[in-house]
């Protein structure tokens, strides 16, 4: 079996960028797992590209102008100075307005508008991006954690290329901003898999299939806490054998978010480093060109093991069990091991609950025509790359490093004391993931 092309995205300076002290989001964990991959020598197997910065013109393909110059330009003495304008689009707590957002984000959407282009041309046939994911961000605002919508982005693109798109979440919160963008579609399936109830965003129901042409096209798999590998391997391969059966993709987006890892700090579900790669590799081995997202992840030791781990089963590498010498060494103490294995939470999901679902999801499946037709036509060129002046253009400027004082950069070098995941931290946590800064958003149904 010939080995798989894979593009590897990764720009060192993402891990520079600091939502805040207490924010539960740390893009440190993108180097953290960078250096995992390095230690065990995964860079060595596979293409690895520094990401194009996106640009704002790209970004408003999917979200509104008014919000891509809104982010362009924030600062927290902006945030502070303008609170009503600044809620309009960013959601409190959960979406500060850090330093550097727009470059954190111009990075993120970058490897993901990047990697997209690589599929299309038939350069890769996997491509990486682990600062991508961000499954959140709406159109015309910032939710979860979330503020620029990389992977909406990224299907875009493969959509100039490909008839059909599958996108696939495996994170533990419901993929509704990529859900929302395609939901009346039947170019693009969206399936999500995630914890459903008193949980954000809350939304994710079963019953939620699409709207007109995209009815029967959004494939919800709604959870309930402490789900283990084996019941989620019973429910996820069923259901992704009949949906790649009856649509047929062209290309895969997979966002791979580890909170739904055991012992996530936000998370609450209980799978295995192992049952989480599981899931990656039954969909590398359709063989369908496959793009492999980041996303949620919370427990920063366990997101580098197991991104790190993923990206040795889409390269087809075995690797040690025992972690080599690398960068952080001291966090992964003191197991030192490649492993995030389940605990003994009790699992809230029993067989009738889980045989109820996938019978309602194949009934589901089973409605939708095989690979729905669409129109042929003539493939548009590749879009013209954006070029020094689209800022002037757009009233933005790309480069607001030179705007920052030393105070600013400063801020953005995450202290390595709040890495540390304290069991106090996971025991009381005085953070939770709500999607607004007030109260927390319930179950909307």
């Amino acid at each position: 079996m010939l080995k798989k092309r894979v593009s590897y995205y990764y720009d060192e300076e993402v891990g520079n960028y600091n939502y805040g002290y207490m924010h539960p989001m740390k893009p440190f964990r993108m180097r953290m797992a960078h250096s995992l991959v390095s230690a065990y020598g995964l860079d060595r197997k596979m293409n690895v590209i520094r990401p194009p910065r996106a640009t704002p013109l790209q970004m408003t393909r999917f979200h509104a102008d008014d919000y891509v110059e809104f982010l362009s330009r924030v600062t927290p003495e902006l945030a502070e100075q303008e609170p009503e304008h600044t809620s309009v689009y960013l959601s409190g707590e959960d979406c500060p307005a850090f330093d550097g957002v727009f470059e954190f984000c111009s990075i993120s959407a970058g490897g993901s508008i990047a990697g997209a282009r690589r599929i299309n041309h038939g350069d890769s046939d996997i491509v990486i991006n682990w600062a991508g994911g961000l499954h959140h961000a709406k159109k015309g605002a910032a939710s979860g954690f979330c503020y620029i919508n990389d992977i909406v982005l990224a299907i875009l693109e493969l959509l100039r290329y490909h008839h059909r798109v599958m996108y696939l979440d495996i994170d533990v919160h419901h993929g509704d901003g990529v859900e929302e963008a395609f939901y009346t579609t039947d170019r693009v399936m969206s399936v999500s898999f995630h914890k459903f109830g008193d949980f954000f965003p809350g939304t994710g129901h079963v019953n939620d299939v699409g709207v007109g042409r995209g009815k029967g096209y959004a494939v919800n798999v709604p959870l309930r806490d402490g789900i283990d590998d084996e019941s989620y391997q019973g429910i996820f391969r069923p259901i992704m054998q009949l949906v790649m059966e009856r649509f047929r993709p062209g290309a895969i987006v997979m966002q791979c978010g580890t909170d739904s890892l055991s012992g996530d700090r936000i998370g609450c579900f209980n799978l295995s480093m192992q049952g989480h790669a599981a899931c990656v590799e039954f969909m590398k081995s359709f063989g369908v060109p496959l793009f492999c997202l980041g996303g949620g992840g919370y427990t920063i030791r366990n997101v580098a093991r197991t991104w790190a781990f993923e990206t040795s089963v889409l390269l087809g590498e075995p690797i040690d069990p025992v972690l080599p010498y690398n960068d952080y060494y001291d966090f992964y103490g003191p197991e030192f091991r490649l492993d995030v294995p389940a605990s003994n939470m009790d699992n809230m999901n029993t067989r009738e609950y889980l045989e109820k679902t996938l019978v309602r999801i194949a009934e589901q499946l089973r409605g939708i025509p095989f690979a729905p037709s669409v129109q042929m036509q003539s493939v548009p060129e590749d879009w013209i790359e954006e070029s020094d002046n689209e800022a002037d253009d757009l009233d933005m400027d790309l480069d607001p490093e030179n705007k920052l004082s030393a105070r600013q950069r400063d801020a953005r070098i995450v202290p390595h004391t709040e890495l540390y995941d304290s069991d106090e931290f996971v025991a009381n946590p005085p953070y939770r993931h709500t999607g607004t800064s007030t109260r927390p958003l319930r179950n909307a149904r």
